[in-house]
């Protein structure tokens, strides 16, 4: 049975009064919402004394559909704390959503399904299917692993290096957005999202194989080191140490902790490592163990897989650096935490960008923030949390380098979903904001300390002129006197605002306890990456 739901229009609001509508068994945050939506209503109300001040800790205006039926009776005074209306609603045919209650703690079986996610999945499935074929080669149940060793060794690095390849990466995000958006199962859409979002499981796990097969190899030479000369010898044994500094400078407490030893070494040792290879694989196609002679170079190396392989490594290591440049940027610097720097030309939303300094040395990714391909300027957020940074705030540059190739974020498939919230705290809004800013679908939630003030007035602005505030929630914890219950929220924008899915971009605290709390409470969630 329906209820009629009586409501004073407060005295604080301005402008006309809302309607509001009550639905039974509906608390008076989700009949506003729902309110919200349908009349497109800017201004929220209460029939509670306390409710206005529990609205404005977040406001929402999902949209749930048309209703099946409306009648309504009152009057609008012209004052706004005097007028009141009267509206009865059906319920929505939209198949309302049960979220479950969160623990306070999660539980064991939460915690392993959120560590062994698809990162691992792949890295698993990649490693163990290697070595099941390394122990049958070893084993003579497999024959082919041995007249082409070099080729399986070369033909994991290829895919490692190719799933890290900005314009690979590109091509699958532009593949899968336009193919799969909006009418494929939510099931397939988020695995869409997972896969791609993991695709470092693939490259970590291609590479670890790769470099198992060149060590068995190089192990079967030295076996028969009589047979074979020196100069292959060496030059397999340098690709494998170079490639092995490569693996151990990537592994996640150094890349985390000293980013620049890790790029240095990833970097500079696998340009070693590929010049070495492409030596290895010519000589030791070039010698005939049978004979122990050298054959000259032909046109029969073109008909080797170990050739087109080490070609193809060359050709996409090499492709972004022809897109590097030196621009111009401006610089804003709006507080001590955080430089706002600004380039030409606008971006799609969901894209990352690389910059530096130098033309080679200390590259670092930032989301970018764009109001659509077609503005003037897109802008990244730095926040001063590290050397390079803080010289960005200390010492702001006239130019940088950067790669014009930029690659994606998991936030670029955002369009394949109907609805969708995202989450961000602090400096995680240079990340999460060009969803927002580009799509009306998508519900901001910013967490963090007198926003307005340490991120200045641009990135303010392009908030105010595009989100409006039926779809968007900033919660400053300086004014508010702390952090909000940020599970609570989610949960309750993600039922009235009819999500889908939640991107979340905060520090590994946060990231962990929302990701922990969208699990437990079934609700689709993708967080930021360290283990990438």
């Amino acid at each position: 049975m329906n209820t009629i739901l009586s409501i004073q229009t407060p005295r604080i609001l301005s402008g006309p009064p809302t309607i509001v509508i009550a639905l039974p068994g509906w608390s008076l945050r989700e009949s506003l919402g729902r309110a919200l939506s349908f009349y497109r209503a800017s201004s929220i109300i209460a029939a509670q004394p306390d409710a206005s001040d529990e609205l404005e800790k977040g406001t929402v205006g999902p949209n749930f559909g048309n209703p099946e039926f409306i009648s309504f009776s009152g009057s609008l005074s012209e004052k706004p704390d005097k007028a009141s209306l009267h509206v009865v609603i059906a319920p929505s045919p939209i198949k309302e959503r049960q979220i479950q209650r969160i623990k306070r703690k999660p539980s064991r079986w939460t915690q392993l399904q959120l560590w062994f996610n698809t990162y691992r999945k792949l890295f698993t499935f990649i490693v163990l299917l290697n070595i099941i074929g390394l122990i049958l080669v070893i084993m003579d149940a497999w024959n082919y692993p041995r007249r082409h060793m070099t080729a399986l060794a070369l033909g994991h690095l290829l895919i490692a290096v190719l799933v890290r390849n900005e314009l690979f990466g590109r091509f699958l995000y532009l593949l899968v957005n336009k193919s799969f958006a909006k009418w494929t199962p939510l099931w397939f859409r988020l695995g869409c999202t997972s896969t791609l979002q993991h695709l470092g499981g693939i490259h970590s796990g291609c590479a670890i194989s790769g470099f198992a097969w060149l060590i068995f190899r190089v192990t079967v030479i030295f076996g028969d080191r009589e047979s074979n000369p020196g100069a292959i010898l060496f030059t397999g044994t340098v690709t494998s140490l170079a490639l092995a500094i490569c693996i151990g400078t990537a592994l996640p407490w150094v890349r985390n902790t000293h980013h620049n030893v890790f790029e240095r070494h990833h970097r500079f040792l696998g340009w070693l490592g590929l010049v070495f290879t492409w030596i290895f694989t010519i000589l030791s196609n070039s010698y005939d163990v049978t004979t122990r002679t050298w054959n000259s170079i032909s046109v029969t190396i073109l008909h080797k897989q170990e050739f087109w392989f080490c070609l193809c490594m060359t050709v996409f290591i090499l492709t972004p650096w022809f897109t590097v440049r030196k621009v111009k940027v401006d610089v804003e610097v709006p507080s001590s935490k955080v430089a706002i720097i600004r380039f030409k030309g606008g971006m799609q939303q969901g894209l990352l960008a690389r910059i530096s300094r130098s033309s080679i040395m200390e590259y670092h990714a930032f989301g970018i923030v764009s109001e659509g391909p077609q503005a003037k300027h897109h802008y990244l957020i730095c926040g001063a949390q590290g050397d390079f940074t803080q010289e960005l705030v200390s010492n702001p540059p006239t130019h940088l380098w950067t790669r014009q190739l930029k690659f994606a974020g998991a936030s670029n498939t955002s369009t394949l979903y109907h609805r969708g919230i995202r989450v961000c705290t602090g400096t995680g809004i240079g990340a999460a904001l060009s969803t927002c800013l580009q799509s009306p679908d998508w519900y901001l939630i910013w967490i963090g300390s007198e926003q307005e003030k340490t991120f200045g007035p641009t990135i303010s602005g392009l908030i105010h002129r595009h989100i409006g505030s039926e779809r968007m929630t900033i919660w400053d914890s300086r004014k508010r006197g702390g952090r909000p219950d940020v599970m609570k929220m989610v949960r309750e924008v993600y039922v009235l605002w009819g999500a889908e899915v939640v991107f979340i971009t905060s520090n590994r605290q946060g990231n962990r306890e929302i990701m922990e709390g969208c699990k437990e409470a079934g609700i689709p969630a993708f967080g930021t990456l360290w283990d990438f």
